[in-house]
């Protein structure tokens, strides 16, 4: 039976979008991948771009509310930023975790800061899960 987590945070429009990708990505196909914001805005171009220079296309990925999702039932929903943390809602079954990543749509320079900012969060994103799927967290 397949795993099914959730990655949540505010606009899902950065980092769930990147961790949806990369758990599509590295896990193996008992599990499934999906994302969702408490106040669902729109894709974001640069996160896009950063996942594209590593091989992972999330271009066909869209931001969703989370009530889209309050029927489904989750192994794990991961909250990726405080404000969902604060405003996700219940998922009964689910185990609940929180790893909070800042938020690289608020990075401010020039374009090559600002997308050297979504490398980082990228990166760290890739990292937690490789280590949440090595010791069976998700």
């Amino acid at each position: 039976m397949k795993r099914s987590i959730l990655f949540l945070c505010t606009q899902n429009a950065c980092r769930s979008q990147m961790a949806e990708g990369f758990l599509r990505h590295l896990a193996d196909s008992d599990c499934e991948a999906f994302s969702a914001g408490v106040s669902p805005s729109s894709l974001d171009p640069r996160a896009v771009a950063v996942m594209r220079e590593i091989g992972i296309d999330i271009s066909g990925q869209f931001s969703k509310s989370v009530e889209l999702f309050s029927a489904k039932p989750f192994d794990a929903v991961v909250t990726v930023c405080d404000h969902a943390k604060e405003s996700c809602p219940v998922f009964p079954g689910a185990r609940m975790l929180h790893w909070g990543f800042p938020d690289p749509a608020k990075a401010r320079g020039t374009e090559e800061q600002i997308l050297a900012e979504f490398r980082r969060i990228r990166n760290l994103i890739r990292d937690r899960i490789r280590k949440a799927l090595d010791q069976r967290e998700i």
